[in-house]
């Protein structure tokens, strides 16, 4: 664990850690000299030689120096502060643009006018969190899906949240941004070389504000637009997929299948695999009213959370065939057996404002 600041990879990252030394050694011959002259006076001045002290109420001269000396010091220190502080702020001229937006507990990146947008979340295996299997390189710093950024080019970043007041923080560039609900704060970067860069969620967010980590992929600009390209295919894919699967009927244990999977991957965290969730705190679905008998109920919860609770919005982040399938599951798991399916065509006519 380095002691000192990480000088970082970029050009304003390496401004800040100058920076960051020079006001250290300053505030070290500072420090040098105001402890060394009251260790020599505390010596020199001291009742066993004889020494009387003097006797003055003011001194006009000493007045001004010590009032000139920390206003001359502190011009030093400001100006290249503020010069970093300016190029830091100065977003103007981005090559790419991504919307930021932080939310209990994941990031959701937006590429604006390229029509890729996508959620990146926690990849730690649960056994290495609960101790079971041994803890990786990366531990709690590993996503399922990191920020792709192109190098040599200025990127801008958008912050904002969902929910609470998040920060997106990543030493290597410097930038470390709140994302408030409601606003949109600014930062950018420049990398230079290719590589792997983690950092995480700075600010305490609620339960899971541990397991927010950040990797962003610096790629050459050929192989950053190859991946774009392959991004933008793959989400027409996903959206034509959908669109045959809402013509389509899945069974009820493809359903419980798919449904399985996607609640331990989203939902167990806060409901417990068991779906008898956490007494005061999430509750059970477990012979729930909404799960047993409330279908259309059941399907905007989970399509448009729940307000004022830590309920999330699912819509976004899964597909409309993961939405149908945990909804089914969760009305059929755990003894519910309402022998009701949810099918896409039913989660999309919610969505559209057409359901029940």
């Amino acid at each position: 664990m380095p002691l000192n600041m990480t000088q970082g990879v970029t050009e304003i990252s390496q401004q800040v850690y100058q920076l960051h030394m020079t006001i250290f050694w300053i505030c070290c011959v500072i420090g040098a000299v105001v402890f060394g002259i009251m260790f020599w006076s505390i010596v020199r001045h001291r009742k066993a030689r004889g020494v009387q002290p003097a006797q003055f109420h003011e001194s006009t001269r000493v007045e001004i120096l010590w009032t000139a000396i920390p206003v001359v010091i502190l011009i030093i220190m400001a100006i290249p502060a503020t010069k970093t502080l300016i190029a830091m702020e100065d977003t103007t001229e981005a090559d790419v643009t991504v919307l930021v937006t932080g939310s209990q507990w994941k990031w959701h990146y937006k590429y604006l006018n390229q029509d890729v947008e996508f959620y990146s979340l926690l990849a730690t295996q649960k056994e290495q969190i609960n101790n079971k299997f041994t803890k990786g390189e990366n531990y709690l710093l590993e996503v399922d899906r990191p920020l792709v950024i192109p190098t040599g080019k200025k990127v801008r970043f958008l912050m904002t949240s969902d929910d609470v007041i998040h920060s997106w923080w990543v030493p290597a560039f410097a930038v470390k941004k709140d994302a408030n609900p409601g606003f949109i704060n600014e930062s950018w970067t420049k990398v230079d070389q290719p590589g792997v860069y983690r950092g995480q969620c700075a600010e305490l967010c609620g339960k899971d504000h541990a397991f927010m980590p950040i990797v962003v992929v610096a790629k050459t600009p050929a192989e950053y637009d190859a991946w774009l390209n392959a991004e933008q295919q793959r989400i027409a894919k996903a959206k034509a997929e959908e669109q045959e699967l809402l013509a389509m009927n899945m069974s009820m244990d493809e359903l419980m299948a798919v449904g399985e999977r996607t609640y331990i991957a989203h939902c167990a965290a806060c409901h417990q695999p068991n779906g008898e969730g956490l007494a005061g705190i999430f509750p059970a679905l477990k012979g729930s009213a909404l799960a047993l008998h409330d279908k259309a109920g059941h399907i905007d919860v989970v399509l448009n959370g729940k307000a004022g609770t830590a309920m999330q919005a699912y819509g976004k982040q899964l597909s409309l065939k993961e939405l149908a399938a945990v909804i089914t599951y969760e009305r059929n798991a755990w003894g519910n057996n309402t022998g009701e399916l949810v099918q896409a065509a039913d989660v999309h006519a919610a969505a559209q404002g057409k359901g029940e």
